[in-house]
């Protein structure tokens, strides 16, 4: 996403979006995490969880989250020596994200509401939903 940044913010495009990424993690983590990643968009705490209820966004089973797609995911990490980057989890890894477009007049006008942890829409898919709420 960060590398197509300028398409959703081009005005060219008819676009002009504003990106955030909203969390419910403690300051500290978002804090490094924004340094560490520089992603140049809007990083927005929700540690009640209040967007992630209007969004109808719910928690994943311990399958669907914890299941076979995450124990090849780590066992590929363990193998190219990303163990390092292994730790427990501090926060509650069943809860599922999204991803949303707003159209100007405020409205929801796209949604995408992810299955599991790795269940996201391509950057195609996003762009084409803010360029589609821009034209109505």
């Amino acid at each position: 996403m960060r590398d197509r940044i300028h398409e959703l913010e081009s005005k060219e495009l008819g676009s002009g979006a504003l990106v955030a990424l909203i969390t419910f993690t403690d300051e500290g983590s978002l804090e490094a995490y924004e340094a560490h990643h520089d992603l140049g968009f809007a990083l927005l705490r929700d540690p009640d969880r209040a967007a992630y209820r209007a969004f109808g966004l719910g928690r994943g089973s311990l399958a669907r989250v914890w299941g076979l797609r995450a124990a090849r995911r780590y066992a590929q990490l363990i193998r190219v020596g990303g163990w390092r980057r292994l730790h427990r989890p501090t926060e509650d890894t069943r809860q599922l994200g999204g991803d949303f477009v707003i159209d100007p007049a405020g409205r929801l006008s796209w949604s995408y509401r992810g299955a599991g942890p790795d269940d996201r829409p391509t950057v195609d898919e996003i762009v084409a939903a803010v360029e589609q709420a821009n034209r109505h």
